[in-house]
């Protein structure tokens, strides 16, 4: 899991200065928000260079000079969002009877993500499309989140606390409702008080994982394939 919140190096090297006549080039990390920004709100094919460029406010050669290519420069975006997401995450006690720890992790999953909305938008414009960026995000965020959480469901699963659910279907019934962190103006139409203090939106997160885990440990609802 280090690796995966480690920010590569190359993504937030401290631009050079630069020469007569050209822009200075903005900080590292503002570099990648500025990205992250663009590809979550026009996705990455509607992202060209050109307008990458436009929002970086850099040169048209920027990025291939300094990442390599658009798609090295997305998998840098992504990694310094996600990675920092991450990195928040809470550390669960280990001694917890194992539905707690599912609960806390799936809160600490929740609440970090309500801190930065945009990188779901960046999964849910890459969940539907066959690529090699759905691989990334599955490879190095996707997987170990759920291997993160399998231990406990193993167990629980063991005990006969909790039915036998396919991990396609498992994800599918913990991963969504993060949008009630995330969708900050349906969440507000719905009723969401403005402004949202951190303390809504941990009591928002916790709300949200308990749902989930009551609903998981309903056993009587049987097993699906």
């Amino acid at each position: 899991m280090e690796a995966v919140v480690e920010v590569r190096a190359e993504s937030v090297r401290r631009p050079g200065r630069p020469g007569a006549g050209t822009p200075e080039v903005p900080e590292g990390e503002s570099i990648l928000i500025r990205g992250l920004e663009a590809f979550a709100e026009l996705g990455y094919d509607h992202a060209s260079a050109r307008e990458l460029a436009r929002r970086l406010g850099v040169s048209h050669n920027f990025i291939n000079d300094r990442y390599g290519s658009k798609a090295a420069f997305w998998r840098a975006v992504v990694d310094y969002a996600l990675g920092g997401q991450l990195a928040r995450m809470p550390q669960v006690d280990p001694s917890l009877d194992d539905a707690e720890q599912l609960r806390q992790i799936i809160t600490g999953f929740y609440r970090t993500a309500a801190d930065e909305p945009l990188i779901a938008r960046i999964f849910v414009n890459e969940y539907t499309l066959d690529s090699e960026r759905l691989d990334y995000l599955y490879e190095n965020f996707v997987a170990p989140v759920l291997q993160t959480m399998g231990v406990s469901i193993d167990r629980l699963v063991a005990a006969g606390r909790m039915a036998p659910i396919p991990m396609h279907v498992l994800f599918f019934a913990i991963i969504p409702p993060i949008s009630g962190t995330v969708e900050v103006p349906l969440a507000r139409r719905l009723g969401r008080p403005e402004p949202t203090s951190p303390e809504q939106l941990t009591a928002t997160a916790e709300a949200l994982a308990t749902l989930v885990i009551n609903g998981l440990l309903a056993t009587g609802s049987g097993t699906c394939s």
